[in-house]
């Protein structure tokens, strides 16, 4: 097992007909989670409207984190919430809610995450959390650095949204000719995604020996057992997203929006949305062109549990 390696993006479309494209590195064909983390989306800047009509989600949460522009969230639990740079919105599904998602302003640039739930937890009651990060100035060896702390905790500073699982996600920003050693999680698996600038990530003080230069929307993954990264921009400012977590032991059964352990869970969820069954309930005050998503249609085959390849 190597200690670092590469996620590259493939282009999404997202939100059905009048779709913005999205870079998704996570889930990978070779990678399924980083630590419960189970979907990176990375969009933008783009002038092109997100518009994303109610769907549902189950088994998972979704952590959405906007760099520049707005967005409006909501959900079938009532909550309606604009996001804006800085602030996180996350979105508890348990055994079932339904959102929309639609932009606000001129440009819109920033990443959707999810998270799935452990088994234990997954089938609970759906949740709601939103929260202003601080800013946090990071202890460096030469430059400048900040971090906002989105889940979880980093240097001392800690976030009050709710996960299932031991987790870190946080925005770096890195001035020019940056080098940081950031302490972390020795038992976390690490993802660093980049959205701009030029970045070089390596384990601990090993950059003579191994060292991986991300190009944007790339996503480096960093195993388990370290106790240190160290972040390295080159002439130009950096921002990154970096994620993280206590590695998960479950096979994960992933389709469309759902998150859960078996075709049939998938199957379930599937018909119960297209018969508006209840479940995932309805979202008030949208008002786009599609009252709803429906569900695409199951491939022909018996769909299997992904795992890490690792």
């Amino acid at each position: 097992m190597t200690t670092l390696d590469r996620l590259e993006p493939r282009e999404v479309p997202l939100g059905g007909v009048r779709a913005i494209q999205v870079r998704r590195t996570l889930p990978h064909r070779d990678r399924t989670t980083i630590g419960a983390w189970c979907f990176v989306d990375h969009f933008g800047p783009t002038t092109t409207p997100m518009d994303v009509a109610p769907h549902p989600h189950c088994g998972l949460q979704t952590v959405t984190w906007i760099f520049d522009g707005e967005v409006e969230h909501r959900d079938s639990a009532g909550n309606v919430q604009l996001i804006r740079p800085g602030e996180v919105n996350l979105m508890t599904a348990g055994h079932g809610i339904s959102h929309s998602e639609v932009s606000r302003g001129e440009t819109v640039h920033g990443i959707q995450l999810w998270v799935a739930q452990p088994n234990a937890g997954r089938d609970g009651v759906a949740g709601f959390d939103h929260f202003v990060t601080p800013v946090t100035e990071l202890p460096v060896m030469s430059g400048t650095a900040t971090a906002r702390v989105f889940v979880g905790a980093l240097e001392g500073v800690s976030s009050p949204v709710r996960t299932f699982s031991p987790l870190v996600g946080a925005e770096l920003q890195l001035s020019p000719g940056t080098a940081l050693d950031l302490a972390v999680d020795r038992t976390f698996e690490h993802g660093v995604l980049l959205d701009s600038g030029a970045l070089t990530i390596a384990p601990g003080d090993a950059m003579e020996e191994e060292a991986l230069a991300l190009q944007p929307a790339e996503l480096g993954i960093i195993e388990a057992g370290r106790e240190h990264i160290r972040f390295m921009s080159s002439d130009e400012p950096v921002r990154a997203v970096l994620i993280g977590g206590a590695p998960l032991h479950e096979e994960l059964m992933m389709w469309w929006n759902f998150v859960a352990r078996t075709y049939e869970e998938i199957v379930a969820a599937r018909d119960e949305w297209q018969a508006d069954s209840g479940r995932f309930g309805q979202v008030e005050g949208y008002d786009g062109a599609v009252a709803r998503i429906p569900a695409p249609e199951l491939p022909p085959v018996r769909l299997k549990p992904r795992r890490n390849r690792h």
